[in-house]
């Protein structure tokens, strides 16, 4: 019992001598001290290709023939040729020739199937959940299925061209007319369920008292649709939107695995500086591309951005 009595007293001596050799660890230098590690390993493989690229965006480089002497500083010449290079601004037309198609049906298609969901009905859990599956998978796994679904000889939707419909079988991925289209198609199948899915949570923040008080009125459908859901909605689909313009224009993996470039109609912006980049081993110059795409990015961004706060102002007002 005296032993216990004397190891009780002796404790909050021992706590009062070693509390002062660790007073200078306070709450923010400890958090500071794990967070360090993250920190340093985030800054070093995004922050630091960040700027290692940009300063090769003014050089003349080439990780094969300049290895020995390095990047030479040639200012923005990369910058200026690029804007005169024929060949660069075709790419950059076939990009939006890809980006306003895919983002235009998928906008128009995921609303469409969102009203349809945005109802009490059997099975509506399963069926929403069912659609959301092909936002799920990666894009490399989407591109070969589907590669060889529109295969032109042995592909199952040249099956159903050729033995059901009876019509003549379509080269999906080698024709000019066509390949460019096959690929609109697949990304519309697998990112038009981010817009239902985004198009639902807005449907769902419709407050039920505007449709009701709008029934009293005995107001029609359309005008329901027009001066309650999409001013409500907006917002969210201009997001959406958004989202999946920066998506689209800086799309690669998935032509890369549907095409690959080939035919030359289908090589996208991304393509054609990874050709650049690791073909022809111009770094200087594909880091360049990288920014410019960096910059029309931004400024898409800037221009929803202002659409957005105005709808917002108005809706407000």
């Amino acid at each position: 019992m005296a032993d216990q009595t004397l190891a009780i007293s002796s404790a909050p001596a021992a706590a009062t001598r070693l509390r002062p050799r660790f007073r200078w660890l306070s709450d923010r230098l400890l958090a500071t001290i794990f967070l360090s590690p993250t920190m340093l390993l985030l800054i070093f493989i995004t922050v630091f290709p960040l700027v290692w690229s940009l300063y090769l965006s003014f050089t003349k480089y080439s990780v094969i023939k300049d290895a020995a002497t390095g990047p030479a500083w040639i200012g923005v010449d990369n910058y200026t040729n690029l804007l005169v290079d024929e060949a660069f601004w075709t790419r950059f037309g076939v990009s939006a020739s890809f980006v306003v198609p895919a983002v235009l049906i998928e906008l128009l298609l995921g609303f469409g199937i969102a009203l349809l969901l945005n109802r009490n009905f059997k099975g509506r859990g399963l069926i929403s959940t069912l659609i959301l599956i092909p936002m799920m998978l990666t894009p490399v796994v989407v591109g070969l299925f589907w590669r060889f679904m529109l295969q032109g000889d042995i592909g199952v939707v040249n099956y159903f061209v050729r033995d059901v419909f009876g019509l003549e079988p379509v080269l999906w991925l080698t024709d000019q007319n066509v390949a460019m289209w096959a690929i609109v198609l697949v990304d519309v199948w697998q990112w038009t369920p981010f817009i239902i899915l985004i198009s639902l949570a807005g449907l769902s923040a419709v407050p039920k008292y505007l449709y009701e008080a709008a029934d009293v009125d005995r107001a029609s459908g359309w005008f329901k649709f027009r001066n309650i859901t999409l001013p409500i909605v907006s917002p969210l689909l201009l997001i959406a939107v958004l989202f999946r313009v920066m998506d689209t224009y800086k799309l690669f993996d998935l032509a890369w695995v549907l095409t690959g470039g080939q035919p030359t109609n289908t090589k996208v912006l991304p393509i054609y500086l990874e050709r650049l980049a690791f073909g022809n081993f111009d770094t200087g110059l594909s880091s360049a591309i990288g920014y410019i795409m960096l910059i029309v990015v931004i400024a898409l961004a800037n221009i929803l951005i202002r659409v957005l706060n105005q709808l917002k102002q108005g809706s407000n007002a």
